[in-house]
């Protein structure tokens, strides 16, 4: 079997959950045997063997982000003519997966990472684009052959944007993560290259943690008017940048400064970190805080548990299927309608956690646990195949 995997993200121009997903998927589907995969990726040229990118249309390098997407997307279309299957990733590459089904007569299986009626907050971003982003993904998933949804959460979500989808064409595959990468590491002084320490943090004060860009979905703001109300002693390393917008990374600068007016020990990182530093992160941290208002599952999450950290995450989307509340860290509500009750309650719950350093070790362990015995990669690359055989 030959797999076309179309993605915008693809190493090493990897931003975020769908990009990580697509990695180690095809990673760990190359394991298998008669398995072989196609990568087709945007952005710059890649040297790996079966690795393809599609720029954008030179003619239209001035137009919309949205439209110049697009035509990627029929680059992609047009290159895929030896597969089996084809597998798009979000919006991105779902036209181009829609087409290359159409064109070539193979089944076309689209993943939900997350869904455009559910972020209406791109239109910030992508103005009329945001409307062209929105018909690409309902094309792709009403017409796919198969839908993945990484989260039972995501599969409800789906049914509720396009209940045109009969249920039996979505799968629940969930997202997952590699536990041989992802472990607890050295730190401070443990740890000869420590960034933590490079950063000026104090090893002997309690450490509340956030990895993510700097998106409305992510629920940056919230935890930062959160920090307000941590424990004095609380240091909080922020690592967040990338901002969707010039305004919202204003708004998150102007925040931040108005927090460390009241408090010391605030950390905000915002280049891109490689993996042992973010690892080195997770595992000092007492606590990671992910405060999304919209997160389908949140692999973040696993990578804090997967390095022993407890977690205080918001209920939202799949993020209940991934932290397991009382087990493995704290979920509290979130209203958009009641946003500083969340923030209230967002610092309570890291204050819990930190005032009882024992229970957190042991949410950490739990989650240690969790994240190798359910969400390995190698189990996710099995079933996802098993559903392309099912649909060849």
């Amino acid at each position: 079997m030959r797999v076309g995997m179309m993605t915008r993200e693809y190493p090493p121009e990897v931003y975020g959950g769908a990009g990580v997903h697509v990695t180690e998927l095809t990673r760990f589907m190359r394991g298998l045997d008669d398995v072989e995969v196609d990568v087709h990726c945007m952005g710059q040229p890649r040297d790996e063997e079966n690795v393809f990118t599609h720029g954008v249309d030179p003619a239209l390098e001035e137009a919309n982000g949205a439209i110049k997407t697009l035509s990627s997307g029929l680059r992609m279309a047009h290159a895929a003519d030896n597969v089996d299957v084809v597998h798009s990733h979000t919006w991105y590459s779902g036209l181009g997966g829609h087409l290359a089904g159409k064109l070539h007569g193979v089944p076309h299986i689209a993943t939900a990472h997350s869904l455009e009626p559910h972020r209406p907050w791109k239109r910030e971003q992508l103005g009329g684009g945001y409307d062209v982003s929105s018909w690409s993904e309902k094309n792709a998933m009403e017409y796919a052959d198969g839908v993945i949804a990484v989260s039972a959460g995501m599969k409800e979500a789906i049914m509720d944007a396009y209940p045109r989808i009969d249920e039996s064409r979505i799968h629940v595959v969930l997202n997952g993560i590699d536990t041989t990468l992802w472990t607890p590491q050295p730190v401070f002084a443990d740890n000869p290259d420590s960034y933590l320490t490079r950063l000026g943090v104090d090893k002997d004060r309690p450490i509340a943690a956030f990895v993510g860009r700097i998106t409305r979905q992510k629920g940056v703001e919230h935890l930062v008017k959160a920090a307000h109300d941590f424990d004095p002693d609380i240091q909080l390393v922020l690592c967040a940048g990338a901002p969707d917008t010039k305004e919202i990374g204003e708004r998150t600068a102007q925040l931040v400064a108005d927090l460390r007016e009241t408090r010391d020990g605030v950390y905000w990182v915002q280049d891109h970190l490689g993996p042992e530093h973010i690892k080195e992160i997770y595992t000092a941290a007492d606590v990671f805080v992910c405060p999304s208002i919209y997160e389908p599952l949140g692999i973040v999450n696993l990578e804090a548990m997967a390095c022993s950290t407890a977690v205080v995450a918001s209920d939202v989307g799949g993020t209940p299927e991934v932290v397991v509340d009382g087990e493995t860290g704290t979920l509290v509500h979130y209203d958009e309608n009641d946003t500083t009750t969340f923030e209230k309650d967002l610092a309570e719950a890291v204050n819990a956690m930190v005032a009882d350093r024992d229970r957190a070790a042991r949410f950490g362990a739990a989650g240690r646990e969790r994240a190798v015995e359910t969400f390995s990669w190698e189990e996710i690359a099995k079933q996802t195949v098993e559903i392309y055989r099912s649909l060849i």
